[in-house]
């Protein structure tokens, strides 16, 4: 049985050699599954019954190791990873000092020379007050392997998990990215793995719609080699050509803050109103920002699509509370705002029961299990609604076609996903794993990357 290994560099060479038809072809099998796993009963592999919770196992040295066995319709496989004890999370602002009333600051700090990035990334730099290497967080980024099996249980390949995590998380947040209206403004807490393939996949998908990236996190020279990297991610390589090159243009501008700034406040409360669509991948224990930033009427004005990708133990979270209870509350608590964006009483998840057990942004909030949908439940919709106009077109019934996801739902869902305000907690699957992962693996056989046993 031939057996393919990947490296850590294997992954990166094929990972940033995708182009956005890959990405649309990956997130296709990816829905594929996802749909299965919602929906499926146990005569398919990808069913929910065929997906154990993963196992945790804490270490007296503070470190978490997971164990995620999953079985996709194509074979089986199981990750295990290892996360360092987070000591200093990437963002964690004092609340008291981020008063939702007026403060005033001086003495600002920024520089927008082109020496300090590259040519093809345009926009104010704003550097902290002061910077340190004892300020840098310690890394969080998950080690280990990805092990995949066929349907008979033979190995078939090997494959280094810490870029392949970041990215099939950042896929499936993505999915839903590509439906939002407006994704002119994007604002990023973190500069890590996640943050880097948040903003590269948005780039590669909607790229020439986005104006404004604008990352928050503690170490302005991390953020800055986050953004440089996405510009060349393998500048010892000159010959590499990056798919992503040409989403790079004049429209794109890139800002960074950090907490040491001296305008951190106002810049902050700018950044999240501003923003269309705000990732937050941060291992955070704190709110990232008050939640009258978006609550105010002010900011209830502009629908947004958040993605919540950072915390993953019951004690970690990056949004307020409030705010998510604030999105599944019924809706005619909200009839007193003037003016505002709709919500979907829901908030999206990858899978109910893992998220309900490990999200601390949903635990703390209390939600329940009917204030959560699956991703793979909504591409369930979507389908039988493009089947129904399918099927209206054939007949002749033009007032159907078109009509997309509210042909089976007249309740506004598709107005929601699009324009209104989504919040999205994914907290990784296995099964995410191992379709991705074999996705990967098929495009790394097909360009000769990696190491290839003939025999194993």
């Amino acid at each position: 049985m031939p057996v393919t290994v990947l490296s850590d560099h294997d992954v990166q060479r094929v990972l940033h050699s995708l182009t956005s038809q890959d990405i649309d072809d990956i997130q296709q099998s990816l829905a594929d599954a996802l749909h299965q796993y919602s929906t499926a009963g146990e005569e398919d592999g990808c069913c929910s019954a065929y997906q154990p919770q993963r196992i945790h196992m804490s270490r007296t040295d503070g470190a978490t190791s997971l164990f995620m066995p999953a079985s996709s319709s194509s074979g089986m496989g199981v990750k295990v990873i290892t996360l360092d004890s987070v000591k200093k999370p990437d963002i964690t602002p004092d609340l008291k000092r981020l008063s939702i009333g007026s403060t005033k600051s001086s003495n600002t700090t920024s520089t927008t020379g082109s020496k300090s990035r590259p040519t093809s990334i345009s926009g104010p730099i704003l550097t902290p007050s002061t910077t340190s290497e004892d300020s840098k967080p310690p890394a969080t980024a998950p080690r280990g392997s990805l092990t995949l099996f066929d349907s008979q249980g033979n190995p078939s390949a090997l494959v280094n998990a810490e870029e392949l995590t970041a990215f099939r998380t950042a896929l499936t947040s993505c999915m839903l990215l590509k439906r939002r209206h407006k994704v002119h403004d994007l604002t990023v807490f973190g500069a890590g793995k996640q943050a880097y393939w948040h903003i590269r996949l948005a780039l590669l998908l909607r790229g020439s719609e986005i104006h404004h990236v604008n990352v928050i996190n503690r170490s302005f020279d991390r953020a800055r080699e986050m953004l440089m990297k996405l510009y060349n991610p393998f500048p010892q390589d000159p010959d590499f050509e990056n798919p992503l090159g040409h989403k790079f243009g004049s429209k794109t501008k890139t800002s960074i803050l950090t907490t040491g700034h001296t305008e951190y406040t106002r810049l902050l409360k700018e950044y999240v109103r501003s923003a269309h669509v705000i990732f937050c991948t941060t291992p955070s224990t704190q709110p990232l920002f008050p939640p009258g930033y978006l609550l105010n009427p002010e900011g209830r004005k502009k629908g947004r699509y958040i993605a919540l990708i950072g915390s993953y133990k019951p004690h970690m979270v990056e949004l307020h509370p409030d705010i998510i209870r604030n999105a599944v509350a019924p809706h005619h608590e909200h009839r007193h705002f003037h003016k505002h964006q709709q919500e979907g009483g829901a908030i999206i998840v990858d899978s109910v029961e893992a998220c309900l057990q490990e999200a601390g942004e949903l635990i703390q909030a209390n939600v329940q299990p009917d204030q959560v949908v699956e991703i793979g439940e909504l591409v369930m919709l979507r389908r039988e609604a493009e089947k129904a106009a399918a099927d209206a077109a054939r007949k002749g019934d033009t007032d159907n076609k078109g009509q997309g996801i509210q042909v089976s739902d007249n309740s506004g869902l598709k107005e929601w996903l699009c324009k209104g305000n989504v919040i999205a907690k994914i907290v990784g699957l296995g099964l995410m794993d191992v379709v991705v992962g074999n996705e990967v693996v098929r495009i790394a056989r097909e360009r000769g990357i990696g190491t290839h046993i003939a025999e194993f």
